[in-house]
Order: structure tokens, then sequence, then C-alpha cells
């Protein structure tokens, strides 16, 4: 079966930081425009971060600095660095490609409390 898998979520305090990952089965992530979404419970789905084919990146204003959007090609994976996490960042975070998007998987929780 073909899907994202995503994994690395948990409990921070604002101001830390988690690394969230998404292994491709079946799909090489590398060959498609790749995103970090996040859903807050009852809200939209919003595209948080993007990286082209050829590794250009792009943000949204609230995470610009703080996020860090990444892929190993050899693991077939990709990474979402987040540092200063903020409680306005708690959501549950999901992968998928732009271009050819797969049906949702379960996510990755984030929730960002002292």
């Amino acid at each position: 079966q073909v899907q994202l898998v995503e994994s690395g979520g948990g409990l921070v305090q604002p101001g830390g930081s988690l690394k969230l990952s998404c292994v491709g089965i079946g799909r090489r992530v590398g060959f498609y425009i790749m995103g970090w979404y996040r859903q807050v419970s009852g809200g939209q789905r919003e595209l948080v971060t993007g990286m082209t084919t050829d590794g250009k990146t792009n943000y949204i204003p609230a995470v610009k600095g703080r996020f860090t959007i990444s892929r190993d090609n050899a693991e077939n994976t990709l990474y979402l660095q987040m540092n200063d996490l903020k409680e306005e960042d708690t959501a549950t975070y999901y992968c998928n490609s732009l271009n050819d998007p797969l049906s949702w998987g379960p996510g990755t929780q984030v929730t960002v409390s002292s």
C-alpha cells in the first residue's frame, strides 16, 4: 500500500524543539513536491512548509525562522525540525505530496504546553 507515515510528535514546553519524520512507503518523497501540513482540532488543515524536487523551500510567516523542512533521499524520509515551539503550534501534523497527494494518514500530534 502506498502511504506516508508520520512520527515524532509529542508534548513539549514552549521554547522546546521536536523533529518530525515522514517515511514514504511505495512512494519516493524525492520525486514529488512535498509538504508538511497541520490541523488544529476542529479547524482547517493548512500547508505550513513545502519543498520542491530540487530542494527549494517555502514557509508560512508564522513558522519562518523556527521550522526547517529537509529530506533524506537515501532514507526516503521527509523531516520537519521545529524549534522555539509556541503554544499556537499545537496541532496534528501531516505530510503529503502537493502534486498527486495521497489519502491523509493519522498524522502525528504536537502539543506545546507548559
